[in-house]
């Protein structure tokens, strides 16, 4: 079937991985575009014609997922390697590694202000960590098999998590404890994520199905069935009207959520699609899998500028808040199958002029500036070493470091974000914060060995009055 304007069109190629593409991500202006790899690297790709790629080396495994941080002057990643690493996207591409983690490591998310990133592993635990400070803060255990993904609300009050347990937990990060947990007999969410204004969460199933729910009761809201393979990501429109689907089954679905129907089915990767990710915009998407190829498509079915609804959506980021039109409907649970009015696009059957990007690497070898672990803070530089060649966070730099770096800066970098934008002064940190958090540690045993006593001591009581009953008892018959 020949596309109509209003349909998705793919735009371009993206060739340069040497494996499999587990993670696709726009950066916050919508130029750029990072992927990673089972080859164990990171690329970042400039959406401007005869741009070059940047190959980020550092990871010693698999890299399964990677993001831009909200201002996009830091990348994430996680891999099998059992390391998160945070990196400047530029052609030097310090890094900094955070170790914690006792198995692979599946996703990394920040959270919509930058503050806190939050990472999802193997090891059963999923942990949260300060950007400010960069430092390890706390974890959440309750998974009892693989913890596949975490990610945080848009308000970042809540973070939804899905393991092979086949259970996804909705976890409070204020008191830190799990408030909501959702069960599948059926089988496990590879992947997770809450809808632009927090209030329903959607999950990609290996049932192939995707599920919508509602958080605010607690309720399945729609359940789809429009995939032939196991559901490997999802992605909401900024819009929060469509959701698209990577399967599998070598396809990528987009959903109309309003009408609660599946409208598009995409072909185009050869083999099974891992990752799809909308642009903040939502005017392109992106999606990768096995076949090694990101794919750049422009989204065309939805005009609708999005601003005005995120202002929305933003008054109403609130666990509690009211039912609302913009809400999905119908709110009722139903199945939806495949229909027969659904458009299959497969852009190898038309005749179009596709750019393909092979565009010139460059390989940037990362050389590890700082290391944190779950119980240590940042290491500071000694004093006798330049501050602006060590790695710290971007928004942490102070006014001297950034103007020295944006003297550095060449032309070819003129879309990454200018150090001006990162000039916030530098937290002083000493031994005694480490102190303190030994201490606080030290504070939250002693909390817990006395709770323990308090409910022994209180079971030894009952003990005693049993016993003092019985002999009572004993006594009257004799």
């Amino acid at each position: 079937m020949a596309s109509a304007p209003e349909d998705p069109v793919l735009e371009r190629y993206f060739k340069g991985h040497k494996a499999a593409i587990t993670s696709v991500n726009f950066s916050p202006n919508g130029k750029q575009l990072v992927t990673a790899s089972w080859d164990t690297f990171l690329m970042l790709w400039n959406l401007k014609p005869q741009a070059r790629a940047f190959r980020y080396v550092g990871h010693k495994d698999v890299v399964t997922s990677v993001q831009f941080s909200p201002l996009g002057n830091l990348l994430a990643s996680a891999s099998r390697d059992r390391t998160v690493r945070l990196w400047i996207p530029d052609k030097k591409g310090k890094s900094s590694e955070f170790r914690a983690h006792t198995a692979p490591v599946r996703s990394v998310d920040f959270s919509s202000d930058g503050q806190f990133l939050v990472t999802a592993s193997e090891d059963k635990s999923i942990k949260v960590w300060n950007m400010f400070r960069q430092r390890f803060l706390y974890s959440l255990y309750r998974h009892t098999h693989w913890v596949r993904c975490a990610k945080f609300s848009p308000d970042g009050r809540l973070i939804v998590s899905c393991s092979e347990d086949k259970t996804i937990k909705i976890w409070d990060t204020t008191n830190k404890q799990c408030v909501n947990n959702l069960s599948d007999s059926v089988g496990f969410a590879n992947f997770v994520d809450f809808n632009p204004n927090g209030t329903c969460i959607a999950s990609a199933g290996s049932d192939h199905s995707v599920r919508i729910w509602d958080i605010r009761v607690n309720k399945l809201l729609q359940h789809y069935q429009v995939h032939s393979c196991g559901v490997n990501s999802i992605s909401f429109h900024p819009s929060g009207n469509y959701l698209i689907t990577a399967s599998s089954d070598g396809t990528l679905k987009i959903l109309d959520l309003l009408e609660g129907r599946l409208i598009y089915t995409l072909q185009g990767h050869m083999g099974p699609v891992f990752t799809v990710s909308f642009s903040r915009s939502g005017e392109q998407f992106t999606s990768g899998g096995a076949d090694t190829q990101v794919l750049l498509w422009r989204t065309n079915f939805d005009e609708l500028h999005c601003k005005d609804i995120n202002k929305r959506n933003l008054k109403r980021l609130h666990f509690d808040s009211p039912p609302h039109l913009l809400d999905i409907y119908p709110r009722t649970p139903h199945t939806h199958e495949r229909k027969l009015e659904t458009v299959e696009i497969n852009p190898k059957l038309e005749v179009i002029d596709l750019q393909i990007s092979t565009p010139p690497v460059v390989d940037i070898l990362s050389f590890d500036s700082t290391t944190i672990t779950e119980n240590s803070g940042r290491n500071l530089p000694d004093k006798g070493e330049d501050i602006c060649g060590y790695f710290l966070n971007p928004s942490l730099m102070s006014a001297d470091c950034s103007a020295i770096a944006v003297k550095n800066k060449t032309e070819e970098f003129s879309d990454f974000p200018s150090e001006s934008q990162r000039s916030i002064p530098l937290a002083v940190t000493d031994a005694l914060e480490h102190i303190m958090e030994q201490l606080n540690v030290l504070t939250q045993t002693v909390s817990i060995l006395e709770q323990r006593l308090t409910l022994t001591e209180d079971k030894l009581k009952d003990c005693l009055e049993n016993q003092h009953k019985l002999i009572s008892v004993v006594q009257q018959k004799s």
